[in-house]
């Protein structure tokens, strides 16, 4: 160790809002840092981003720091926390450390999509350590909503660093870990640096419920229900599928997965030695001879996607499976924010058709993977960290866990957001500098950014449509036929009734006709002319500015 080194943390996603989650730490001199990633996850687009499939983050920063990137540790399988891996790896070509389970779903995931790279996996779990550069990363045992999450403990020469993940505190869960008290109590002895800490439920009082409390309602519900049940949940949350099946068997009913990704989580925990103890699920053919008090439907669509399982049964377009009146649907999980209007879409749906809709408003058929305050300062306690860095969270979430470490007596909680490169040691923890950082966005079989991706046309697109127009003059520079204007995304017709393509058809003829015939020569100034008089048409007919694309051609 030089007195040149530095020991920093820079976020590029995943602080300051939710998902998207990506960590560096750098240790060494600010000329020559050596760099760990912590996680690579995606987020999902919104309706202002047309036709996006995915949103990562963008990791500008490391096309420089390439070469000093030593792996990717990857702390669980939830999609904002490796979802991105496999799309950005291939710039890297770096190790990279994960779970058994998570290395099972990104290889079903490259099976499935098959345009994925294949990423190599280097198995890290509960209990290992390894170097990776200057790093000694210990991988800690905690309870979430999916198989084999873990916190990392990451030993420098400058002080240790808890990076907690995503976690929660369950004495009982469906599928272990149990979050490893001792082994953080005996880190805190070690001594704490910082702790990077979870947020997600930091505006939250007192501790989450239980899983086996959960397990209980929803044994309650699916004995008392007369006709078929279905229970939606995220697809990862495996312990939650297992409790869903053996409160089945114990009813006496069979199970039937329904959805492609519930499915492909199945198998790889299943591969993993998850699903033992459970009877077999049925074929989704067996479902129609099967009595209607006799059988469980697990299946995707919690969220309101518009092609899981659920979205189409609430539009009976599932070929196998159809429900009527009397029987019940269970969301058992949480809405996403900005997913409450495509779910009230399904719920209505299903209400159309006589289902009796169960939610957590009702019943506690779902408890977040997240900590409470309670829990958060239980993790204080046993760490006893000197800095606390509130991660995994909007800005709201982030400044509720800042103000209540603070209370909770940790002396130094640093402002950081995505881009920030915080300087935890030596000396005080500053931030003192920025890096380049932001989003990037998949689109089909491309990635790029905003405008390479042509996103901002797109949304004007959608909002106001296209005209296309063609003109052909002659050697004399009149027309030399009719010219072609199609209209796409317009109203068909404007206030007075008249066809919007003839009122832009007139607009077209107006602009070339007001140009004297000795100025058409110059066919740039021609094909501006049309495209402004087409835009200005439509706008005092439409109130709206339409895309416009002009050709103009000379025999």
């Amino acid at each position: 160790m030089s007195k040149q080194d530095e020991l920093v943390f820079l976020p590029l996603g995943g602080v300051g809002e939710i998902g998207m989650n990506l960590a560096l730490y750098g240790y060494g001199a600010p000329s020559n840092r050596q760099w760990i990633m912590v996680d690579c996850g995606v987020t999902f687009p919104g309706p202002e981003l047309p036709g996006v499939d995915l949103v990562l983050p963008d990791i500008r920063f490391l096309a420089e720091e390439r070469k000093n990137l030593k792996g990717i540790i990857i702390t669980h399988a939830h999609e904002d926390h490796y979802g991105a891996l496999a799309d950005l790896w291939p710039g890297l070509n770096v190790p990279v450390y994960a779970s058994p389970f998570t290395d099972g779903m990104l290889d079903a995931k490259r099976n499935y999509e098959r345009t994925r790279a294949d990423v190599p996996i280097t198995i890290f779990k509960q209990g290992d350590r390894i170097n990776v550069g200057p790093f000694e990363i210990e991988a800690v045992g905690v309870n979430h909503s999916i198989p084999e999450p873990m916190s990392l403990v990451i030993r420098t020469p400058l002080g240790n660093i808890v990076h907690t993940g995503d976690w929660k505190i369950d004495h009982a869960p469906s599928l272990g870990p149990l979050t490893d008290e001792a082994r953080f109590r005996a880190i805190g002895d070690e001594g704490v640096l910082a702790l990077m800490c979870d947020s997600t439920n930091a505006m939250r009082d007192g501790v989450s419920p239980q899983e086996e409390e959960v397990s209980a309602s929803l044994t309650k519900i699916i004995e008392n229900a007369t006709g078929r049940v279905a229970i939606t949940t995220f697809s990862s949350n495996v312990g939650r599928i297992r409790s869903i099946a053996k409160a089945s068997a114990a009813a006496g009913r069979e199970v039937l997965l329904l959805g492609s990704s519930m499915k492909r989580v199945c198998d790889v925990a299943r591969d993993v030695g998850l699903m033992e103890g459970l009877n077999p699920f049925i074929a989704e053919d067996e479902f129609g001879y099967i009595p209607r008090d006799k059988v469980v439907v697990i299946l995707t669509g919690s969220q309101g996607e518009s092609r899981a399982a659920l979205a189409k049964i609430s539009r009976d377009e599932m070929r196998n499976v159809a429900f009527t009146a009397g029987d019940t649907v269970v969301f058992s999980s949480r809405a996403i924010p900005g997913n409450e209007k495509a779910i009230n879409d399904i719920k209505n749906g299903l209400v159309e058709q006589g289902i009796h809709i169960v939610t957590d408003s009702e019943a506690l058929v779902h408890v977040s993977g997240h900590p409470r305050r309670h829990e958060l300062q239980q993790m204080y306690e046993w760490t006893r960290p000197q800095i606390l860095v509130p991660v995994h969270g909007e800005a709201a979430h982030l400044t509720a866990q800042a103000e209540l470490g603070l209370q909770s007596g940790i002396k130094t909680v640093p402002r950081v957001r995505n881009g920030d490169i915080l300087r935890l040691a030596p000396g005080p923890a500053t931030v003192i500098g920025t890096a380049p950082h932001g989003r990037i966005y998949k689109d089909g079989g491309l990635i790029g950014d905003f405008e390479e991706m042509g996103i901002g046309e797109r949304r004007k697109l959608s909002f106001a449509g296209h005209v296309s127009v063609n003109v052909v003059l002659d050697e004399r520079y009149d027309f030399n036929a009719d010219p072609e204007v199609v209209a796409i995304g317009l109203p068909e017709f404007d206030d007075e009734g008249e066809d919007m393509s003839d009122t832009l058809y007139d607009a077209v003829l107006g602009a070339v006709e007001s140009i004297p015939r000795g100025k058409r020569k110059d066919l740039a100034m021609v094909q501006e002319a049309v495209r402004r008089a087409v835009r200005g048409t439509a706008n005092e007919v439409w109130g709206k500015k339409p895309v416009v694309t002009v050709f103009i051609n000379k025999l």
